[in-house]
């Protein structure tokens, strides 16, 4: 009978030793996929304060730069001899800036597409990793 219990009590202290460990085993697991979630976070916002900085450098050298065009259009205005040159000029103007214009939309377009496929990765990839996280505790 002694044996009994002993070999009872035994498998019991077992039992209890190896659910402890896979729930220590799978509050571990938790653990550390939060910090791996709070890191992919701070990397998509890393990536996204990097690009609306990039963005507003870019809008500022723009606009600099459409600023200094205007002020040269204008002193050639000044100069112009003839009404016909003042619409030449004008219209190497309108061209030039609706150029640099639409450069700067296509620029702009490309950055805020890469900035968000960027952004957004470091999540998906958590995404897929709780996936997988979920499937493994099954």
């Amino acid at each position: 009978m002694n044996d009994t219990i002993e070999s009872m009590t035994a498998a019991s202290n077992d039992a209890l030793k190896e659910g402890f460990e896979k729930t220590l085993k799978s509050v571990t697991e938790a653990s550390n996929f939060q910090k791996e979630t709070v890191d992919a976070l701070i990397a998509s916002a890393t990536v996204a304060g990097k690009g609306f900085e990039t963005a507003n450098t870019n809008a500022v050298t723009y606009a600099k730069s459409a600023m200094e065009d205007g002020v040269a259009a204008t002193k050639k205005f000044a100069s112009a001899k003839s009404v016909q040159e003042v619409f030449e000029i004008q219209s190497e103007f309108t061209k030039s800036a609706m150029d640099n214009y639409l450069a700067e939309i296509n620029k702009t377009s490309d950055l805020f597409s890469d900035l968000f496929k960027n952004s957004v990765k470091p999540l998906n990839d958590r995404v897929a990793a709780a996936m997988e996280f979920a499937q493994a505790q099954r």
